[in-house]
């Protein structure tokens, strides 16, 4: 689910605010209005000043994502938003680029317009009359976008210099993975570095400004780390295939019981919702709906059997024990299933997957010890974890 504020939409994609902007807003309104002060402009000017100032750095980091954001979408790959935030702004893109070259095109696009507003807003300086509040306005502006190219081309994630990195490993390398973990590693390193380096300005020189580099570098440092536990997954899921995740939590029940005896003698002692199968002769004739038979009338419970209300199991929502699990985590999402049938080779029921499973699964190829409780939690939801975006790092797997 999105946080922040919707405060509309540019190009079709939706654009949100996080509460830390408003935040920084302040911040950034209070610091170059102070710096106005200092020389000599009323404070009222300094305040309205500092307040555009403040946006226009905003509305630059806007532009910046949305250079992201376009040349993803030629790519065919779909924005879901941009959230302007406290660090600047994130792009929320579907999926990444199939190629290192289209991802090398993603990455880049952000500084070179950051460069390009540098270039224009610079040559606008030139023909604006100086010692003009505008001119002053137009300078730091310039200036800022500068900063901010220089600062995004640090080869480390979770920056853009990061990026262009991780396409370049992964261009020479043939693997995104090994891309993603160089690319990590680089921005965790820096990120510590910047830490230590904050720290010890700080300690050394009591200007509290100086933290902030130490904040940029815990920042580095965490979604550094995010990028690694997410190449992780896509590995996991890469690596597994349905029979991996599937579980013979179902039941196989004889097709030529009437609907009363299949109430009568199943569904009256069940503790937990459990799917169930009808064969008969040794085939089975399909799959049992629960609500089917909640919309058949009582009456015809006594005559009707199993068989006549089973759907299909090849009309049922269904993988083979050989579909990757990516496959099987888009399906559920993408379809909203509870849970998905897998099929043998001869048409056999082999067992189903929920939500549970997959998890299940996964924590097993990680190594990552995960309780039974959470498992059924997640099976009872029919939801993932809070946070854990499965649907998207699976997308990125396939």
């Amino acid at each position: 689910m999105q946080s922040g504020w919707r405060v509309g939409a540019i190009f079709g994609i939706p654009l949100f605010v996080d509460n830390s902007w408003f935040f920084i807003v302040l911040l950034m309104t209070f610091a170059y209005g102070s710096d106005l002060l200092g020389d000599g402009f009323p404070f009222p000017v300094a305040a309205v000043v500092g307040l555009v100032m403040a946006l226009l750095l905003f509305g630059s980091v806007l532009l910046h994502e949305l250079g992201h954001s376009l040349v993803a979408r030629r790519q065919g790959i779909q924005v879901n938003s941009i959230t302007l935030f406290l660090f600047g702004g994130i792009a929320s893109i579907d999926k990444e680029s199939k190629t290192p070259g289209q991802a090398f095109q993603v990455a880049i696009a952000g500084p070179l317009v950051s460069f390009f507003l540098f270039l224009l807003l610079t040559l606008i300086s030139l023909v604006l009359p100086t010692q003009t509040v505008a001119a002053l306005v137009v300078v730091t502006i310039a200036r800022i976008n500068l900063v901010l190219t220089l600062f995004n081309l640090i080869p480390g994630l979770p920056l853009d210099g990061g990026q262009v990195l991780k396409a370049a490993v992964w261009k020479m390398t043939g693997s995104r993975a090994q891309g993603v973990r160089w690319a990590a590693r680089v921005g965790q390193l820096l990120g510590w570095m910047a830490i230590t380096i904050g720290i010890y300005a700080y300690l050394t020189t009591q200007r509290f400004e100086l933290l902030w580099l130490a904040l940029l570098g815990w920042f580095a440092v965490r979604n550094a780390g995010a990028y690694n536990r997410v190449s992780d997954l896509q590995d996991a899921i890469a690596s597994l295939k349905a029979r991996d995740a599937s579980v013979r939590e179902f039941k196989v029940v004889d097709a030529t019981m009437t609907l009363r005896a299949f109430a009568d003698n199943q569904l009256l002692h069940e503790g937990k919702t459990v799917v169930y199968f009808a064969a008969s002769n040794g085939r089975y004739r399909g799959m049992v709906s629960l609500d089917d038979l909640r919309s058949i009338e009582r009456s015809q419970w006594e005559t009707m059997t199993l068989q006549e209300v089973a759907h299909p199991l090849l009309e049922v929502p269904h993988v083979r024990e050989e579909t990757p699990l990516s496959k099987v985590i888009t399906d559920l999402e993408e379809n909203e299933l509870r849970r998905i049938t897998v099929l043998s080779p001869a048409d056999a029921v082999a067992g189903t997957i929920d939500r549970g499973d997959v998890v299940r699964a996964l924590a097993k190829r990680l190594n990552f010890p995960i309780s039974e409780a959470i498992i059924d939690r997640i099976k009872e939801d029919g939801a993932y974890p809070s946070g854990l975006q499965l649907a998207a790092i699976a997308r990125n797997a396939e």
